[in-house]
């Protein structure tokens, strides 16, 4: 059997990757997982055309797998606002990468914007939820936990949602006991403050009347009629 030589494999695979754009082979790259090749070129598919939103959607994605945030975010922000049908996914991706630095405030922000573009698009619901979670707005991530899970009602974290659902309403339950019993405590002790004011007022206005008929005998000043006689 004659063998084929390495130059020859590199040839091959030269020839099987002109036949291909920059931006498929990027994307087989990608789906091969296989980030630093992918990004070599898909950086050259966005320079052959900028307005390849696919191309910066993928770009975008291959940065945040290589921990080059700062380069992933340039590269959503640079498409999202020609992005057309993939606008929904891209602000979820820029919801992503915030969430993950830990800015849950620009984080929420585009995943409302991703909701905006797509209202049913169940991720950005599921990350806004979370974003809530971690900005103490857990009224409004059960919101968003409940319609993720309406529109996907199969997904594999149902059980955990579901559990963290019931947690979070507990709590909210044991919050309004809290407000009730507090709001009694302070009705009571105003009630208490005030039949003790009543109590000291009535007391005071008693002793002010009873004073009113004591007299000491010395309201005037007596005249000396007499005479002083010096020696």
């Amino acid at each position: 059997m004659r063998k084929i030589s390495l130059s020859c494999i590199w040839l091959l695979a030269a020839a099987f990757c002109y036949g291909q754009s920059n931006f498929s082979r990027g994307e087989e790259l990608l789906m091969q997982n296989r980030p630093e090749q992918a990004a070599i070129f898909l950086e050259n598919a966005v320079g052959d055309d900028p307005a390849h939103a696919a191309a910066w959607l993928y770009l975008g994605i291959v940065y945040e797998q290589l921990d080059r945030l700062d380069e992933a975010i340039a590269a959503y922000r640079r498409i999202l606002p020609t992005a057309g049908n993939l606008s929904a996914n891209i602000a979820n991706n820029l919801g992503n990468v915030y969430f993950h630095r830990g800015n849950t405030e620009l984080a929420e922000q585009y995943y409302t914007q991703a909701i905006g573009f797509d209202s049913v698009y169940s991720r950005a619901y599921l990350g806004r939820a979370n974003a809530r979670i971690k900005a103490g707005n857990l009224r409004n991530a059960v919101t968003d936990y409940e319609q993720y899970l309406t529109l996907e009602p199969r997904s594999s974290q149902r059980s955990n949602i579901e559990q963290l659902i019931t947690l979070l309403r507990a709590e909210f339950a044991a919050e309004e006991r809290r407000r009730i019993i507090a709001e009694e405590e302070e009705r009571r002790l105003a009630e208490e403050r005030q039949r003790i004011l009543d109590a000291v007022s009535a007391s005071l206005q008693s002793a002010a009347d009873n004073s009113q008929g004591i007299s000491s005998g010395a309201e005037g000043v007596e005249g000396y009629e007499g005479e002083f006689e010096l020696d």
